[in-house]
């Protein structure tokens, strides 16, 4: 017997052979259990740990589409989008010491406070911190290193002329979306389609794989606006400097393509500058030329003229009698600044009489004077797109009265916006044919609508010729080797009813007469001091305009360069 194996430890039992063999097939069912877990996780139902995976590291990021550019007719640039970075954070991830968040916020110019509301919902996947950094600010942010913060790629919009360019471009949001003017107009257009993209993500949130394309971004389409660049500094200048001599309210002007009704300048002052992205008060962000409606005064005679001349009741040599300047219709007196005895129709437009047009405006019957001036665009929309354009005023002809009629005839109880007023005269420079007005440049001029017989609208535009003569309202009109043709225009404000001493001033002229290539409408809100008519405020903004814009058109003259003639006496006065 062997004395070792004889010894036993005290305390201790021997243990069952059984046992041993349990627990090894209890690990054995264990580990079989794992095995066919895994297996059915990984190779039968994924789903749910693909699910955790993604939601840990996955992320659908957007692309943003490139926005297209805006050109002139001659494609300089007038809007571009430009590359920048904005800086997010998913909350969730951030793993930053207190020291970190204070360099991030000084990094981005923010509180530290702020930093940190922002980041405190871990609920959120995604959460900006500051949007549309220049490049150099969101490198400093990158070389933080902060956990959870990455930078994203957009674009924000430029505006190289800045104030000139304001009221008719518009500018976009924060996303890159068209708010006001042609951005907001042409937003489908130029915006483009958004794509989208899933990616795999470290813990630090920076992309570590692109697993999938979801949806390709679709670019915006670039367009090219009929305006002239040039054209549309020349003419910013030219009514800042009149807004600012005559101490005015504002003002507005227009130039369009006589032939194709395309505009080729467009601007307001005040004005503001888009880049800023600090919104100025709304009254001097709105294109006045298109949204603010005022009654146009006499610049609204040769409308009068032209619908009596094409309906046969006068002739351009006509006699009206203006009762020395004063004549009553329903118990109101219409007055003339200068009183005459008897004027020719053609005289009534040179003058600028009063008395004389509500005479030949009340020779039409009513439906037929507002057939024509209804026809002319007047109380429609010009078809320019323009967010908020306004249709303007023309009453239904049943419910006039007389002395509604007559004072229609002098732009009393009517109201237009300035491109409109700029659009009617396109009949006068195209044989009778009213074009439709556009801000989109043309291959080819479109077609109009007749509204008088080419015999009227020449005779009219003879007649429009004298305004600018000696003996006319506007002889400030004149350009040097051009003959012009034009109207001015003096009406006195309405406010709460009541017509008051504040006054608008304006000036519709073409040129050159003899073939119109251009027309340019004027108006001056609210000109102070002693000079407020038409043809002392508006006329002069119009020679400037007019003569430069020809000149770089290469147009030939029509008239010797000396053609240029100022009557001794002071500018005839005109008032509606």
């Amino acid at each position: 017997m062997n004395y070792a194996s004889s010894i036993q430890t005290p305390g201790l039992a021997a243990l069952p052979p059984w046992r041993s063999r349990l627990l090894f097939v209890l690990l054995l069912l264990g580990l079989c259990a794992l095995l066919v877990r895994a297996v059915y996780l990984q190779g039968i139902h994924n789903d749910f740990l693909q699910q955790k995976g993604d939601a840990r590291y996955g992320r659908v990021v957007d692309i943003n589409a490139h926005r297209g550019m805006i050109t002139d007719r001659h494609g300089e640039p007038l809007a571009i989008s430009t590359p920048v970075e904005s800086v997010w954070a998913s909350p969730q991830d951030v793993e930053a010491t207190p020291q970190q968040l204070r360099q991030l916020a000084q990094a981005l110019g923010m509180p530290v406070e702020e930093v940190k509301n922002r980041l405190s919902d871990t609920t959120r996947d995604f959460v900006y911190l500051k949007r549309q950094l220049p490049p150099e600010q969101a490198e400093k942010i990158v070389r933080l290193g902060v956990p959870g913060v990455s930078l994203r790629r957009e674009y924000r919009r430029y505006y190289p002329d800045a104030e000139v360019t304001a009221h008719l471009l518009g500018f976009t949001d924060v996303d890159d979306n068209g708010q006001e003017g042609v951005e907001l107009a042409m937003q489908e257009q130029l915006g483009g389609k958004a794509g989208s993209q899933r990616v795999i993500k470290d813990r630090r949130g920076h992309i570590v794989e692109d697993v999938a394309s979801i949806r390709a971004p679709k670019p915006g389409s670039d367009l090219a606006l009929s305006l002239d660049s040039k054209m549309q500094y020349l003419a910013h200048r030219e009514i800042k400097l009149a807004v600012e001599q005559h101490r005015a309210k504002a003002g507005s002007i227009v130039v369009l393509d006589a032939k194709s009704g395309e505009v080729l300048a467009l601007a307001n002052w005040p004005s503001y500058n888009p880049n800023n992205r600090a919104r100025p008060d709304t009254r001097v962000m709105r294109n006045r030329a298109a949204t603010d409606l005022f009654e146009p005064g006499s610049t609204m005679k040769p409308f009068t003229v032209a619908a009596a001349l094409d309906a046969g009741k006068v002739t351009a040599e006509a006699i009206i009698r203006t009762e020395g300047g004063e004549f009553s219709v329903g118990g109101r007196k219409i007055h003339d600044t200068h009183p005459e005895t008897a004027l020719t129709v053609g005289q009534v437009i040179q003058k600028s009489s009063n008395v004389g047009a509500a005479k030949i405006a009340l020779m039409l019957p009513p439906e037929t004077f507002w057939r024509s001036l209804a026809e002319t665009g007047f109380g429609e929309q010009t078809g320019s797109a323009f967010p908020g354009e306004a249709a303007g005023r023309l009453r239904d002809y049943r419910k006039w009265r007389p002395i509604e009629q007559a004072t229609m005839s002098y732009g009393n109880g009517i109201s237009v916006n300035l491109l409109q007023l700029a659009r009617a005269y396109t009949v006068f420079a195209n044989d009778g044919e009213l074009k439709p007005v556009t801000l989109l440049r043309q291959n080819a001029p479109a077609a109009g609508r007749s509204v008088y017989s080419q015999a009227t609208a020449l005779a009219v535009r003879d007649m429009l010729e004298l305004v600018v003569k000696p003996g006319g309202t506007a002889p400030l009109a004149q350009i040097a080797g051009y003959r012009v043709a034009g109207k001015t225009g003096t009406a006195h404000k309405l406010e709460g009813g009541r017509y008051v001493s504040r006054y608008i001033a304006s000036f519709v002229g073409l040129a050159p007469a003899s073939s119109p290539r251009l027309i340019v409408a004027v108006m001056v809100d609210e000109p102070g001091g002693e000079q407020y008519y038409g043809g002392q405020v508006a006329a002069p903004v119009f020679s400037n305009v007019m003569g430069a814009a020809l000149r770089q058109l290469n147009v030939p003259n029509d008239a010797p360069l000396g053609n240029v003639m100022m009557p001794p006496d002071e500018i005839v006065k005109e008032e509606a």
